[in-house]
C-alpha cells in the first residue's frame, strides 16, 4: 500500500514534515557579532578585489594574479602555474581543505559554518541590508503580518534592490576569475563580453538571491551535507558553543529565582528571556543541546552575556564548552582543555605531511617534460651493417611563454646515434624548436653499431633547453636480439 507523503492536518492527520516557520534574527553586538564582522569584511573584500590584482609573468603571460585561463587551459595563481596535467596539485587542495575541516572540528566545533563558510558570510551581509532597510525583529515580524503600506513597499522594494545588486556583484566578481578583470568589465558594461559571461552572471545571481535571501537556514539544515558529517566527527573534547546547563537549570523568572533563593531552593542563571533563541539564525535553542541546525556562530553567547550584564549575573552562561568540562562541573572536578589529543594530533601530521609533499613537488618541478613510447611493431630492426635501430615517440611539452630549443640525447647505451625525423631543417638535426606553452611530438631514430649484451636495455632520453641549460629526461628501453643470440 502506498504512503502519501502528507496527510491533511485538517482531516485530523499529522503531517511527516515541520512546519516551516520563517526565523526572524535580531541584531545583537558583542566579541562574536565582532568578530564576524571583521571575517566578513576580510573574505568578502579577498573574493570581490582579488581579479584586480596584478602579477608580472613576463612578455606575454596573462598578468592577472588569480587567472582561471580555460582557453590557455591554465591556472594562474601569482607565482604558481597549474597545466591540465598537473591536476592531482588541485586533488592535494582538496585534501587539505578536508583535513583543516576535521581539524577545525575537533578543536571547535563548526567553526567553519559559522565564520568562513560562503552561505553565512553572504546571508550575514544580506541580513544586515535587511535590518538597515526594514528595521530589526520586531518591526520587520510586525511588517509581515500588518497592511502594506506605501511607505513599507518601498523600504521592502529597497531592499530587494540591494540584496539584488549583491548577488549580481557576487556573479560578476566569480566571471573575473575566468578573465582579464578590467577588459572583462569593459567589455560587460559596454555589452560586448561573450554570452556565457552574461549567461554565469544571471546564474549565480539568482543563486546568491535565493540562497542568501529566501532559504537562508534552509540550506544549512537541509542541503549542506557537513552537519552530518561533523556529527559523526565531533567528540567530548572538543569545543562547542554550549549552553552549560549545570548553571542554567532550573531556569526561571529573575523574581522567581531571587524567591527560590531566599527559600533556600535551587534556581538556575537562565531566566528564559529567550534572547538566545532571538538572534539565531536559524532559529535554534541552544539550551536543548546540541542540533544539527546550529552554526556554532556565537551570536547567542553575546546575547546571553548581554542579559547576564544587566542582571548582576557571571557572563558565559552560553560559551564554547566541551561535553567532559560540564561533567567535572557537576562533579566538583578541575577543566580539562584537551586540544592536543590523537586526532588533532593525526590531523596536524597529515596537514603537514601534504602541504610539505605539495610544497616540495611544487618547487621542484621544472617547465619542460618528456615523455616517450616505443614502436611496438617492429620493436627493433636489424641493419646490413650488423647494427641494431629503434624509433621511438618522444613529446616534448614546453610551459615556458616563449618558444624554446631543445637538443635529444641518449644516456645508458654507448655508441647509440640520434636521428631526429624532420628536424635537419632546423639548426641541427639533434636540435627541435617547441613553440611557447605547447607539446611537440616527435619521430627519433636510436641506432647502435652491434646489438647490446642484453635483449632489453634501459635508455634516458635527456632534453636539454639550449637557452638555459634546463633538462628533463624519461627512461624507455632499447630492444634486440641480443649480443649471445
Amino acid at each position: 500500500m502506498n504512503v502519501p507523503a502528507h496527510i491533511d492536518e485538517a482531516e485530523g492527520g499529522q503531517s511527516f514534515y515541520a512546519k516551516h516557520q520563517k526565523v526572524y534574527p535580531q541584531s545583537v553586538h558583542g566579541t562574536f557579532r565582532r568578530i564576524k564582522w571583521i571575517v566578513l569584511v576580510i573574505t568578502l573584500g579577498i573574493y570581490y578585489l582579488t581579479p584586480f590584482i596584478r602579477w608580472d609573468r613576463g612578455p606575454g603571460a596573462p598578468d592577472q594574479a588569480v587567472l582561471i585561463d580555460l582557453p590557455g587551459r591554465r591556472f594562474y595563481f601569482f607565482s604558481i602555474e597549474i597545466w591540465p596535467q598537473e591536476v592531482y596539485y588541485i586533488t592535494g587542495l582538496l585534501i587539505l581543505a578536508a583535513l583543516i575541516l576535521f581539524l577545525m572540528n575537533a578543536v571547535a566545533g563548526r567553526v567553519w559554518c559559522g565564520y568562513l563558510c560562503p552561505q553565512t558570510v553572504w546571508t550575514d551581509l544580506f541580513f544586515a541590508i535587511e535590518r538597515w532597510t526594514e528595521g530589526d525583529r520586531r518591526e520587520r515580524m510586525h511588517n509581515d503580518t500588518g497592511k502594506l503600506t506605501p511607505q513599507l513597499a518601498a523600504r521592502k522594494a529597497l531592499k530587494h534592490f540591494l540584496w539584488l545588486m549583491t548577488a549580481w556583484w557576487t556573479g560578476g566578481a566569480w566571471v573575473l576569475y575566468f578573465s582579464d578583470a578590467p577588459t572583462l568589465v569593459y567589455e560587460l558594461a559596454t555589452f560586448q563580453a561573450p554570452f556565457i559571461a552574461y549567461l554565469w552572471i544571471g546564474i549565480l545571481t539568482f543563486t546568491t538571491y535565493t540562497l542568501a535571501g529566501y532559504m537562508r537556514e534552509q540550506v544549512c539544515l537541509y542541503m549542506c551535507p557537513w552537519p552530518r558529517i561533523q556529527a559523526a566527527l565531533t567528540d567530548e573534547y572538543a569545543f562547542n558553543v554550549t549552553y552549560r546547563y549545570d548553571r542554567g537549570e532550573p531556569r526561571m523568572s529573575f523574581k522567581k529565582a531571587a524567591a527560590a533563593h531566599q527559600r533556600g531552593e535551587p534556581a538556575g542563571d537562565c531566566v528564559d528571556c529567550n534572547q538566545c533563541v532571538a538572534v539565531c539564525p536559524t532559529g535554534v535553542d541552544i539550551r536543548d543541546g546540541a542540533s544539527l541546525g546550529c552554526i556554532q556562530c556565537g551570536l547567542c553567547i553575546d546575547a546571553c552575556d548581554t542579559i547576564m550584564e544587566k542582571l548582576d549575573r557571571p557572563t558565559r552562561l552560553i560559551a564554547y564548552d566541551t561535553d567532559v568540562n560540564i561533567r567535572q562541573r557537576q562533579e566538583g572536578k578541575p577543566l580539562i582543555a584537551r586540544i592536543v589529543r590523537p586526532r588533532t594530533l593525526l590531523y596536524s601530521a597529515l596537514i603537514l605531511i601534504v602541504g610539505a609533499l605539495m610544497v616540495w613537488s611544487l618547487s621542484s618541478r621544472t617547465i619542460t617534460s618528456v615523455n616517450v613510447i616505443h614502436d611496438r611493431n617492429p620493436e627493433y630492426v636489424l641493419l646490413s651493417d650488423g647494427g641494431v635501430r629503434n624509433a621511438y615517440t618522444v613529446r616534448i611539452l614546453n610551459k615556458n611563454t616563449t618558444a624554446r630549443d631543445f637538443t635529444i640525447a641518449v644516456d645508458g647505451l654507448p655508441g647509440a646515434s640520434v636521428d631526429v625525423v624532420g628536424a635537419e631543417s632546423e639548426a641541427g638535426a639533434e636540435t627541435v624548436s617547441v613553440p611557447a606553452d605547447q607539446t611537440r611530438e616527435l619521430r627519433v631514430i636510436v641506432s647502435v653499431d652491434a646489438p647490446p649484451a642484453e635483449p632489453s636495455v634501459p635508455v634516458s632520453f635527456i632534453v636539454t633547453d639550449t637557452g638555459n641549460g634546463e633538462a628533463a629526461s624519461a627512461v624507455d628501453n632499447f630492444r634486440g636480439p641480443g649480443a649471445g643470440q
